[in-house]
């Protein structure tokens, strides 16, 4: 299992904007091979700033099944306009997990 991690800067005053698209979006993505799950996090530092946390089963689900996707393109019409600067997306792999 991969975690795809994306903080995603939203210019100010388009936050419910933003997040009327993301629920749109949303179906889009969760409709992908190899999609687990997926959340998105609102800052309470910064209103202006997202947390996007997605599960996949693997990298290439991700990185080439997604994004090499006609769905990507819907997906990049409906978000990326609203982001300034462009956020970085990092991948992740479970170490170790602890809880009480």
């Amino acid at each position: 299992m991969i975690l795809e991690v994306a903080i995603l800067p939203v210019i100010a005053g388009k936050n419910t904007e933003f997040e009327a698209a993301f629920r749109e979006a949303s179906s889009i993505i969760s409709s992908m091979k190899g999609y687990v799950s997926h959340e998105l996090q609102s800052c309470i530092e910064d209103g202006n700033k997202y947390l996007l946390l997605v599960q996949w089963e693997t990298l290439e689900d991700h990185t080439v099944g997604f994004r090499g996707s006609a769905e990507y393109q819907e997906w990049r019409k409906l978000l990326h306009h609203f982001y300034d600067p462009f956020p970085v997306v990092e991948h992740y792999t479970l170490t170790q997990t602890y809880s009480k």
